[in-house]
């Protein structure tokens, strides 16, 4: 895998921006000339019609220092009120940075519930996919001021690998106050070798991962590489790469020290396998018109759909049948099943009628489709 190659060709990006870039650790403050560059990175990105999702840390840090509190470990109820104070103002730097040049932000803020709860993930996933459309900017956090300790990821390398699954992201940039992965610990063992690329996380690379997190930052190398191997199984590739430089997008792509995380298929390969796995909890019975829809690449529309089998919610996986009882294949459905028997055999324009809200045009959408 060329891993410059493919960062220019995707479409999808995500950067993760940890609090020890953002903040500076003595006087609590924004990195302003940093941040500066890092806007005109994106830009640079978004001129070459990239979609570009931000992960960010930060609020806690910046809340904390908002609401004066000494340095050291917070409660709970003091992380959730620094969380509360920071996230305005972490929001409106990034609007302030990205505006000069033209470009929208949104926030949004996410708990693993978010992410465990199917019909939240999907809520979740078609915001941000009409956001990224809209060639808006959507920076994302965990929603620390009111995630408790049994439904935060805990940190936000994690949070963006869940991220890159969600939206299907083609790279996924971490960067950090480290410049990649080593054989040691680097600041204890001279002799320690940065590795360039990993194509599997296995055992023998979380035995490379030492403590190197910072005072401002949760995510050591540990929880990198649980991201690294939730994104790559994903599909998307993953780099930890060198972030306290100015322009660390342009570092990266000229060569920078990092470390690339390689997959073994691409984003859709990888959706569709992951699809195929799930257990069906219904079937779908669609005519001859829809298989040769379904064949050509378009979506499952209510009106191809002459039957109804199993009890299933919105996302869950159902099976494809023909008319003749072939199963054709599998897909994540979007409506349950109170729903589907009411619209089955139904132009898409007629949902609203039937069900009393505007619905999706698709019953399965063809990038939720495994054929």
């Amino acid at each position: 895998m060329d891993t410059l190659k493919s960062f220019k060709q995707a479409s999808k990006v995500i950067i993760k921006i940890g609090s020890s870039l953002l903040i500076n650790s003595e006087t609590g403050q924004l990195n302003a000339k940093w941040l500066q560059t890092l806007a005109e990175d994106i830009d640079y990105l978004k001129q070459q019609e990239k979609q570009i999702v931000i992960v960010s840390s930060g609020s806690i840090a910046l809340g904390r220092r908002i609401l004066d509190f000494p340095t050291g470990k917070l409660s709970l109820e003091q992380t959730q009120a620094s969380a509360a104070c920071g996230q305005i103002k972490l929001a409106g730097m990034y609007e302030e940075i990205l505006k000069p040049f033209g470009h929208k932000t949104a926030q949004i803020l996410l708990t693993l519930d978010d992410n465990d709860n199917r019909k939240r993930f999907l809520n979740a996933r078609a915001t941000m996919s009409t956001l990224l459309a809209m060639g808006v900017v959507p920076i994302i956090n965990e929603n620390d001021s009111i995630a408790t300790d049994e439904i935060r990821f805990g940190d936000n390398d994690r949070l963006a690998a869940q991220v890159s699954v969600m939206i299907g992201a083609d790279i996924l940039v971490l960067f950090s106050d480290v410049d990649g992965l080593y054989d040691k610990d680097p600041r204890k063992h001279s002799e320690a070798v940065r590795l360039k690329t990993v194509s599997s996380v296995d055992s023998k690379i979380f035995a490379m991962a030492g403590s190197t997190g910072t005072d401002v930052s949760s995510g050591g190398m540990k929880t990198k590489l649980i991201a690294a191997r939730t994104a790559i199984k994903a599909g998307c590739a993953m780099v930890i790469s060198e972030g306290k430089v100015n322009h660390p997008v342009q570092h990266l792509l000229k060569g920078g020290n990092c470390t690339w995380f390689i997959p073994e298929h691409d984003p859709q390969i990888a959706r569709k396998h992951w699809i195929a796995s799930l257990k069906p909890k219904g079937s779908v019975y669609i005519d001859d018109g829809a298989v040769q829809a379904l064949q050509s690449g378009k979506s499952l529309l209510p009106a191809g759909v002459h039957k109804i089998v199993g009890t299933f919610g919105r996302g869950d996986a159902v099976e494809i049948i023909s008319r003749k009882g072939e199963r054709l294949g599998a897909g994540l459905i979007r409506y349950n099943k109170t729903e589907s028997e009411l619209i089955k055999g139904h132009k898409s324009s007629e949902i609203e009628q039937i069900l009393g809200f505007p619905g999706r045009a698709a019953l399965i959408h063809r990038d939720d489709m495994s054929w």
